[in-house]
């Protein structure tokens, strides 16, 4: 540990000591809990929000073409290309949320990436749009009167050189200083497609003689693959004009991840295959880190070979053990990537103080129960002739893997304690366990919560003398390293802070029931009024169709977020969103989903909310116009005010290496709002973050 560092860490303790030893009237002002930790380092940009995200990726003064590149250059920084992680969640049941991509995962495939760009660019107010072209997919954004293909899957555009436009390389994008990017317009598929084309037509040999009669022609992988490496893999360059230009191939033929190259894009845009198609997307998801006495959150910039797929139910990345700036992620530095991997692992425990009074005030339920930390059980039924309470919620920004509960209990003659849980907002429960005797008991809760970012524990206590000593609860959960607040070589700033004291209940199930296999929550679960709509697909069976959802919080609420990914062919067709705080007595239209479309999404935001709500419907409402009509995905996100929360100090520890020697920075935010600097002599290499309450 550096010097600076020890004195840090030093200074933190005797925060720390102060604190817990403060006088009774400070500490029992102290609030119970404190949500929204952030924890930001300067090298690495804030991408835990899409408030966040567009205030650290886009500038107000942006040009459109700008702002498209800046999209594009952040998923190329955030997602390598990959085995898809699977959350069962939309019809292709693959991760579609930009925000989760940066933040839990940071690898995919070329539909997700498709996925992401288009739903960046309509949420700052681009047009976009999707195609499928062979064995592919890549996006189109709009702007200067056309549309421009920006392909993050694979790292690459195309720009036409001849025709005069702004420089590519503008003051807001750092990464591409790194290609020799020329002046000119980018590319659109369509300009891609008649390049390829019209290089097959002058050169009808490398087209694949296996084509069927009629069909378009399709390239020849062999052939294609010995014309790359012509002349030491300089062949290539004698391919389509367009292609030639792209500055994003090295010298010899291939893009940046080596995994993809010239001939594999000859086929790509052969022309075979192309038609409009996008996987249903969501948005709303958000970072909110939240402590609790007795809650710590380690998140790692390694991985214990967990991931989201470890059932079995998808393939295992292959980035699992890949390093940054090493073989198909030897591009990633230039983009910023400080770690030393991309897929995390970390712990969230909470050993919940079964005797502290704030218990209460964390709790969703607390019923009948008394704590003594002097006595055994601690806590107890108050009414030993009435079943106790104690329901928690365990909240979590990054995806659960497993988990377990380990319950150290005392069961008198005739007792007993119920263990239950729940995945879907406390609608309905499931037991996983009954402790008869006395002792310690652990619960497996992997099957359970894999995939969730949300469960509900209820421990039930019946009969005099029986209740609970301990309570563990521990969770693996996944992350992208990424997006991780790491450390460079030299000073590096650090900043706390502690945002809005709330708390998010969140609606979203697969709109696919059949083909999700039970692995997640469908909009079944969540118990919704459904009329005249289909149940795989919510597709419209007549001229109109709705459905409509309750979402309940426990605080009031203050804020309310709609995500809509639909099918409206029709002029006519379309989906009103509409939403009740009257228990369904009034509704009114916050926004409507228009035909006509294939496939587009619609965020919207509701903030006009009535003083104490705790409850909205939000209804779909749909009207055909004579043509299909459908949901692919829905998600709700209600925001409510956190009962007994507000600034807590907060312990922050870094852990890294630098050369072979661990080093540690200990500091105890004093404040909501703070800045400080760590030092590294070297280059580091990251280890963790570590996040809990200072007393």
């Amino acid at each position: 540990m550096t010097d600076a560092n020890a004195m840090r860490a030093r200074a933190g303790v005797v925060s720390l000591l102060l604190v817990a030893f403060g006088t009774p009237a400070v500490l029992a002002a102290q609030p119970a809990m404190v949500a929204n930790v952030k924890v930001l380092s300067d090298p690495v940009r804030d991408v835990s929000s899409l408030e966040a995200w567009r205030a650290s990726w886009i500038r107000p003064e942006m040009s459109d073409k700008d702002k498209a590149l800046a999209i594009w250059e952040c998923m190329v920084a955030h997602q390598y290309q990959d085995a898809p992680p699977l959350e069962f969640l939309n019809h292709e049941n693959v991760v579609q949320d930009a925000l989760k991509m940066m933040n839990v995962y940071g690898y995919s495939f070329c539909g997700v990436a498709a996925n992401e760009i288009a739903s960046l660019a309509r949420y700052v107010g681009l047009k976009a749009r999707i195609s499928t072209i062979n064995t592919h997919v890549v996006p189109e954004v709009w702007w200067d009167d056309g549309w421009h293909m920006l392909d993050a899957s694979l790292i690459n555009f195309f720009v036409v050189k001849d025709q005069p436009a702004d420089a590519i390389n503008g003051r807001f994008s750092k990464a591409l200083s790194n290609y020799a990017v020329p002046n000119g317009r980018i590319a659109s598929v369509e300009e891609v497609l008649a390049a390829v084309k019209g290089w097959y037509d002058q050169n009808p040999g490398y087209r694949d003689p296996a084509a069927k009669e009629g069909a378009m022609p399709r390239g020849n992988d062999a052939r294609l693959r010995a014309f790359h490496q012509e002349g030491g893999w300089q062949g290539w360059k004698r391919g389509p004009k367009l292609l030639a230009d792209c500055p994003f191939y090295s010298d010899d033929g291939w893009l940046p991840a080596h995994t993809h190259g010239w001939y594999s894009t000859m086929q790509e845009y052969d022309g075979s295959t192309y038609f409009p198609y996008e996987g249903g997307y969501s948005m709303g998801y958000k970072v909110n880190l939240q402590l609790r006495p007795g809650e710590k959150l380690v998140r790692d910039w390694s991985n214990r070979g967990l991931h989201v797929n470890l059932d079995g139910a998808g393939e295992a990345p292959g980035c699992l053990n890949a390093r940054i700036g090493e073989g198909p992620l030897a591009y990633a530095p230039r983009f910023g990537d400080l770690a030393p991997g991309r897929i995390g692992n970390g712990r969230l425990e909470y050993r919940v103080p079964l005797g502290d009074p704030m218990l209460e005030q964390t709790a969703m339920r607390y019923e009948n129960l008394q704590a003594d930390p002097g006595t055994k059980p601690v806590l107890q039924p108050r009414d030993p002739s009435r079943q106790g309470i104690l329901e928690l919620r365990l909240p979590c920004s990054y995806v659960y893997l497993k988990g377990e509960v380990v319950v150290d209990a005392v069961v008198a003659e005739g007792g007993a304690v119920g263990v239950f849980l729940s995945d879907n907002n406390g609608l309905d429960w499931q037991e996983i366990g009954r402790i008869a005797v006395s002792g310690a008991a652990r619960f497996d809760l992997g099957k359970q919560i894999l995939r969730r970012y949300d469960y509900r524990l209820r421990l039930l206590p019946k009969g005099k003398g029986t209740g609970l000593n301990n309570l563990f609860i521990g969770n693996d959960i996944q992350h992208s390293q990424r997006a991780l607040p790491a450390l460079a070589q030299g000073e590096n700033r650090i900043a706390f802070s502690v945002g809005p004291q709330e708390g998010t209940v969140t609606v979203e199930g697969s709109c696919f029931p059949a083909d999700n296999r039970g692995l997640n929550l469908t909009w079944k679960d969540f118990h919704p009024e459904v009329k005249g709509l289909s149940e795989n697909g919510l597709v419209c069976q007549g001229e109109i169709g709705e459905i409509s959802y309750r979402i309940e919080t426990p605080a009031p609420m203050v804020g309310l977020t709609v995500f809509t990914h639909y099918r409206a062919r029709s002029a006519k067709g379309q989906w009103d969103v509409q939403v009740s705080f009257d228990s369904g007595q009034t509704f009114r239209s916050v926004g409507t989903c228009l035909g006509p479309t294939v496939f587009s999404g619609v965020f919207l935001q509701v903030t006009d909310i009535p003083p104490g709500t705790r409850s909205a419907l939000v209804r779909w409402q749909g009207t055909a116009g004579g043509n299909a009509l459908m949901l692919f995905n829905q998600r709700l996100d209600a925001d409510y005010a956190l009962p007994n929360a507000g600034f807590r100090p907060v312990k922050v520890t870094y852990l890294w290496e630098e050369g072979g020697i661990g080093e540690a920075d200990v500091h105890v935010a004093a404040a909501p709002a703070e800045t400080y600097t760590i030092r590294c002599e070297s280059q580091p290499t990251m280890r963790s973050i570590v996040l809990e309450l200072a007393d």
